[in-house]
């Protein structure tokens, strides 16, 4: 969880504007318009809120989306919804319903920090273009403390009504170890299908304990993204270079947090993903960005416990930086899903925002069109 700043700086510039200016191409991402669900609205027996993880249902045109409570406020749970997507924006979220996720015993999730195999930490959903069914990705929880892990990290299966259905196996080193592994709070949330559902990509949120620091605002760093069969065999994992921090954080009691929450794959293009990069920076507030993903070129690393100096990482674009669009703040946003095709044959983006169940943060729904 991250308190928005209570004081915002403001910053004057002044720009000459030439008296001829050349042409431009148009943006490759445009924003459509946004909406926002009431704070913590009541919905069958839950609290909505939370909301880190967003995925469209191609067969029904719904939406599926997952809370990161913890079982703290109601049991681990997902939503699904009704939500319009036009070429005017985003209009008429109408929760349809909910489910809570089963732990492979049929019961409900514990919350952290009972150690009883039943904890959960869960972040991002995607529909199975296969099954129809819904696979879920937890963060895991390593210890701020010396001690036992409480949460691994991992991908679950789970059925249209929350029951279990399978886990995915992971990679040696998104395992939570003493000296190795995931960070606490920047492990595993962006996954995402591609290949027709063949293949699974996922994301680690920050650099791994032996692969380097965490951002600063004078460098990036680099984390890891591995392509899975959805059977769990390792294809390729290659290096992602995270932006540095936009700001200088003050002191205080929080760090800053920077990661990759979200991960999108381009269904026609191979290799081809869209990530969205989320900062929060103590006195600076949040800033979301959109970029472009090409696999191709990029140093195969699964075999290195370590990264190589020389690795050569993905290649990124930036498309879209949400404090150029008309929004009255830059909230939490962690969600990430294709929504219709509009007639101008542009594909549209929904975007969700996690309110952390603080009420001065908002689950707010943002269309963009991408070109």
């Amino acid at each position: 969880m991250r308190l928005r700043s209570l004081v915002a700086g403001a910053v004057a510039a002044a720009v000459l504007v030439p008296t001829a200016p050349a042409a431009s191409a148009a943006p490759p991402v445009r924003f459509l318009g946004q909406t926002t669900l009431p704070h913590a609205l009541q919905f069958e027996g839950t609290t909505v809120g939370g909301l880190s993880g967003i995925d469209r249902d191609p067969t029904t045109g719904e939406y599926v989306m997952i809370s990161d409570d913890r079982s703290y406020t109601n049991p681990a749970r997902f939503y699904t919804a009704a939500v319009e997507v036009d070429a005017s924006g985003v209009h008429d979220v109408r929760l349809t319903g909910t489910h809570a996720l089963r732990h492979q015993d049929g019961g409900t999730y514990s919350s952290p920090p009972l150690d009883d195999g039943r904890a959960v930490d869960p972040e991002e959903i995607r529909v199975d273009p296969v099954t129809g069914d819904y696979w879920w990705s937890q963060e895991g929880e390593r210890p701020k403390t010396e001690g036992p892990v409480v949460v691994q990290p991992s991908i679950q299966q789970a059925h249209r009504d929350g029951g279990y259905a399978g886990t995915l196996p992971l990679p040696e080193n998104y395992a939570i170890t003493a000296d190795r592994g995931p960070r606490r709070n920047l492990a595993l949330e962006a996954i995402a299908f591609s290949a027709g559902g063949s293949l699974l990509t996922s994301v680690v949120e920050g650099p791994l304990l032996q692969d380097g620091d965490l951002p600063t605002a004078d460098r990036g760093a680099l984390t890891r993204l591995t392509v899975q069969t959805r059977d769990g065999r390792v294809l390729a994992q290659h290096a992602y270079p995270l932006e540095p921090l936009f700001a200088e954080p003050e002191p205080g009691p929080w760090g800053p947090d920077t990661g990759v929450p979200a991960i999108l794959a381009d269904p026609t293009v191979p290799g081809r993903y869209y990530a969205l990069e989320r900062s929060w920076v103590p006195g600076a507030d949040y800033k979301v960005r959109l970029f472009r993903v090409d696999l191709a070129g990029a140093t195969d690393v699964r075999d290195q416990d370590v990264l190589a100096a020389d690795v050569r990482p993905v290649r990124k674009k930036l498309l879209a930086d949400l404090d150029d669009f008309p929004l009255p703040v830059i909230d939490n946003v962690e969600g990430l899903t294709w929504g219709p095709r509009l007639a101008s044959g542009e594909r549209t983006l929904l975007l969700v925002s996690d309110d952390n169940f603080a009420a001065e943060e908002f689950t707010r729904f943002i269309a963009l069109a991408l070109r």
